[in-house]
């Protein structure tokens, strides 16, 4: 699959591996839904690893939180290209899923197992992975140029905040 002009020349930051500098709107919309599908598959396979029914719990959450984020972006990305109604296809044709630097879930997954041995090891790379996703939520907010494009990327990057919390939260209970 294309990136439509994409390519991995940026540092090795969650998406920012993939920006050129000069990407349009609906570039940024794509990479990022790739990317809140890579998120969406890390917290269901994270839910299903964990025997804490507390965590699976706090995963499953943030794995549909993901999809609430991706249609989102799905319906930013349709006031751009209106023909766009069907999102499967979108998926399939348009999208690639990524996770931190780049690789895909299972990649992601494969590659951090070892460090991924307790529950709190489960925890700081979820941590990790949302304050990447916040700060590059953030950088997408100000470099939009249409308001409602602005807007949409400030708000997921305040959900992403809400999920570092949240995951906070739970870290500091299970220390």
């Amino acid at each position: 699959m294309a990136w439509h002009g994409l390519t991995a020349t940026g540092p090795a930051e969650v998406g920012m591996a993939f920006l050129r500098g000069d990407e349009t709107a609906p570039e940024i919309i794509i990479l990022a839904y790739g990317m809140e599908e890579g998120l969406h598959g890390f917290y269901e396979a994270m839910a299903l690893e964990t025997g804490d029914r507390e965590v699976s719990a706090m995963f499953e959450k943030l794995a549909d939180i993901e999809v609430l984020h991706k249609h989102k972006l799905f319906e930013l990305y349709r006031e751009f290209d209106p023909t766009v109604s069907d999102v499967d296809r979108f998926e399939a044709e348009t999208v690639t899923v990524v996770m931190e630097g780049g690789l895909t879930t299972e990649e992601f997954l494969a590659q951090n197992k070892p460090a991924m041995n307790t529950i709190s090891d489960v925890l700081d790379i979820a941590m990790m992975i949302e304050t990447q996703a916040l700060d590059l939520y953030l950088r997408y907010s100000h470099k939009a140029k249409e308001q409602k494009s602005k807007a949409v990327m400030y708000d997921i990057a305040e959900e992403e905040k809400a999920h570092l919390a949240a995951l906070g939260r739970l870290r500091e209970a299970r220390a």
